[in-house]
């Protein structure tokens, strides 16, 4: 507290700041102005609302003083900023900024507060620097109910993008040190935060949408069409960090794009005097659909794909399929294998005919009782014993049976 101590005017709200910051460090189940009041052993928290709400003090000053705390004991040239925005679910309409939104914290739209924050992530740990409360345009639109929340008169609409490129202005302008941003998708979309992380030579990684068009050598693409062209090879798996179910593995591709947002500078060839950052080269692109043959891919304890190994045939194109190179897979099995090594399924190529076996001949009265010897010269495998017929043959012709003559019929007498 030494160093935010100057930013209070009087020492009572300075003494609520200290309670109210160790109440935030406390892992208290649920965190608001009455379970810190109760953390602090307030009676009401009447005084956690007066301090943000009506107390005097510089909340822009604070900013500055946490962000240059957390560089002093996080900062790291290779560091990133990562822009996101969470929700705060609300039952009422009163609160400023409360509108149905769609919101990862209740995985669906719901009434809710929302905000985009600025955090800071290096080897050393990770924090929070900056923050903003976005105002949707139907509270922009109402100056009075804007009024009755509290909110400046000259506050104006800003999308989200907006407020995280502001943020990140803000703390480059501060000389926070950081190589890297990073956002999802609603960030990625925006043309303006890329120029400007492009005019300051910052590396992204900004996640795009399915249908998001790019820049390349070939024209205007989609980055799922993009994500097809590229052969199976050009997939490199990668992990992620540690998440709540293991390693978070991703497959990436880099792609020569042409990203209007780039000057001229950041289009030179690497041969060029002026060097070109290698993120501006290639644009990083997140895999958007399965690639065929996937499930080998290479990667941490997994083999390589068999594409690559030259095994079985890889696609080009859409749906063309291309012969493996080497010999035929009849051929694969040694010459001197008494096992069978013959195709499984007859080939139809004339260079290499399926093996024919030669036609017994068989009698023609009964082939099934009685085939013909074989040639089995060389096999001193034992003679099996001749199986014994079904049904035992007479060997000669019986003589018929002697005729005998009926007894007369009797007749009945009275």
């Amino acid at each position: 507290m030494g160093r935010l101590a100057p930013r209070f005017a009087r020492v009572e709200p300075r003494r609520r700041a200290r309670a109210f910051l160790l109440g935030l460090l406390a892992g208290l189940p649920r965190t608001n102005c009455w379970t810190i009041a109760e953390h602090a052993g307030d009676a009401s928290p009447d005084g956690m609302q007066h301090l943000l709400a009506g107390a005097v003090w510089d909340a822009e000053a604070v900013r500055e003083d946490l962000r240059g705390y957390v560089v002093e004991h996080l900062g790291d040239p290779e560091a990133v900023l990562v822009a996101d925005e969470t929700g705060d679910v609300k039952k009422d309409a009163a609160t400023v900024g409360v509108q149905r939104h769609y919101t990862g914290t209740a995985g669906r739209v719901e009434n809710a507060q929302v905000a985009v924050y600025l955090a800071y992530a290096s080897r050393a740990g990770y924090a929070f620097i900056d923050r903003a409360l976005y105002l949707p345009g139907s509270w922009i639109g109402d100056p009075a109910r804007c009024a009755a929340a509290g909110v400046p008169d000259d506050v104006a609409f800003a999308t989200k993008p907006a407020q995280a490129r502001q943020m990140l202005v803000r703390a480059l302008d501060a000389g926070t040190p950081a190589r890297w941003v990073a956002g999802d998708e609603v960030y990625g979309a925006d043309p303006g935060l890329r120029t400007e992380l492009v005019r300051r030579r910052v590396g992204y990684v900004l996640a795009v949408a399915k249908d998001h068009p790019i820049s390349t050598g070939i024209g205007t693409r989609r980055a799922e069409e993009l994500a097809r062209r590229l052969p199976n090879r050009a997939w490199q798996q990668l992990s992620a960090g540690q998440g709540a179910k293991g390693e978070r593995f991703y497959d990436w591709a880099l792609v020569d794009t042409v990203d209007a947002a780039a000057d001229a500078d950041h289009r030179l060839p690497l041969a060029a005097a002026a060097p070109q950052p290698a993120h501006r080269r290639a644009g990083v692109l997140p895999r958007l659909l399965p690639n065929p043959g996937s499930a080998g891919r290479a990667g941490p304890h997994r083999r390589q794909p068999l594409a690559d190994r030259r095994v079985i045939p890889i696609q080009q194109g859409t749906h063309r399929p291309r012969p493996a190179p080497g010999p035929p897979m009849g051929a694969l099995a040694p010459l001197d294998d008494p096992g069978d090594a013959r195709s499984r399924v007859p080939l139809s190529d004339d260079r290499h005919p399926a093996p024919t076996r030669p036609r017994q001949q068989t009698d023609p009265l009964d082939p099934q009782r009685n085939p013909p010897a074989t040639d089995r010269s060389g096999d001193t495998r034992p003679e099996r014993p001749a199986r014994p017929p079904m049904v035992e043959l007479a060997s000669t012709t019986p003589s018929p049976l002697p005729s005998q003559s009926l007894p007369p019929p009797t007749t009945a007498t009275a």
